[in-house]
This record gives structure tokens, sequence and C-alpha cells, in this order.
């Protein structure tokens, strides 16, 4: 193999390494893969389509929460994974959903089933940076979750595992939820008070 064809396939693995093992068409074309290159290597195999645009080496070992990267690149950067998914990623609660939650800006068009969009502009506070994603921070998450009116007793257990591990303060979750979403005060109000119920 030529040196620059070393090259190519090193900084392409550093990207995609970064991605969760996803990269996309434009990505590769900008390392040197040409159009033509990138169907050679979907065709012998070294690259796996995932969806239009999008990549991942066909050698890359997944690990946990990796295919939220993919959702990223799928929203050209501009989602955020959020709700119930974020408080996966941050393993509070136990929450389930078919669907991943990403909060996109508003504006955003782009539509997929295995996708739920929520509407907003984050303040960049909200938001933490992962390995090949972004993802709002555990009192968010927590709050987005009691705006969509999610079961109190699941709601109060996810906030005390976060309070015991560190994670958000009462103080923090109210101010949060009163700058949000009045839904969101109301319901983190009362998962509160069943918290110190018991």
């Amino acid at each position: 193999m030529p040196a620059d064809r070393r090259d190519l396939r090193r900084r392409l693995f550093a990207l995609a390494a970064e991605q969760g093992g996803y990269f996309t068409a434009a990505q590769a074309k900008g390392i040197g893969y040409s159009y033509q290159a990138q169907a050679h290597h979907v065709g012998a195999g070294n690259w796996q389509r995932i969806d239009r645009g999008i990549f991942r080496l066909t050698e890359w070992v997944p690990d946990l929460h990796d295919d939220l990267a993919r959702w990223t690149l799928w929203s050209r950067g501009r989602g955020v994974v959020s709700h119930q998914t974020a408080l996966s990623v941050h393993g509070i609660g136990e929450f389930e959903s078919a669907q991943v939650d990403l909060t996109v800006p508003p504006g955003f068009t782009s539509r997929d089933d295995a996708v739920r969009l929520h509407v907003a502009d984050l303040p960049a506070g909200d938001v933490v940076d992962r390995s090949g994603f972004r993802v709002t921070t555990p009192a968010r998450s927590l709050v987005d979750v009691a705006a969509s009116g999610v079961d109190e007793d699941q709601l109060a257990r996810a906030i005390a595992e976060a309070r015991e591990r560190g994670l958000v303060s009462m103080r923090q979750l109210r101010t949060l939820a009163e700058t949000i979403d009045a839904r969101a005060a109301l319901y983190i109000e009362r998962a509160l008070r069943r918290i110190e119920a018991s």
C-alpha cells in the first residue's frame, strides 16, 4: 500500500475514532477519498454504509453509546442528545425509549423514525461534550424529561439517584425548571416532595 494510502487510512481512522467509528462522505472527501474511492471501500467491505452519506469502519468494535455519534453526524452537528437518551448516557434512572432523543435548533427539518426531535436553543452551560456527540447535562436532562410529563415515581427515583451521585442539587433543579418550563417546575417540585417524604 503506497504511503499516501496509508496516510489517508490513518487520518480517516483518527477522525472516525473521535466519532464512534462513524464519518460522513464529506469528511472522507475532505481527507482525500474521492466518491469513487468511497464506493470502492463500501463494495470491498472496508466501510459500512449506515445512512445516506454516513459510513462506519467495518473493523470498528462498538462501544456503549457510540451509536449516538451517528445521529450527531445525521443532524450535521446540530443535534444534542437529550431527554431520556441523555439520562441513559449519564446512567441515571430507568428510562427506556425505542427512539433517540435529540434536541435541535428551530428550523431543523430532517426527520427519521428512529429519532424523537425536540426543538430548543440550548445554552452552552446545559451541554457537555462526549466522544463524538454532545449531551445535555444531568440537570437539564431531568428538567426536560419532567417537562415531557414522565411518570412521577420514575422521575423521583432518577432525581434521588442523581442527587446521591452528586450530579444535581435540589436548588439547581428548581431554578433550572422554573427558567425552562412551568410544567417541568411542577413535576420537579412534586418529585422532590416524594423524595423528602420517603
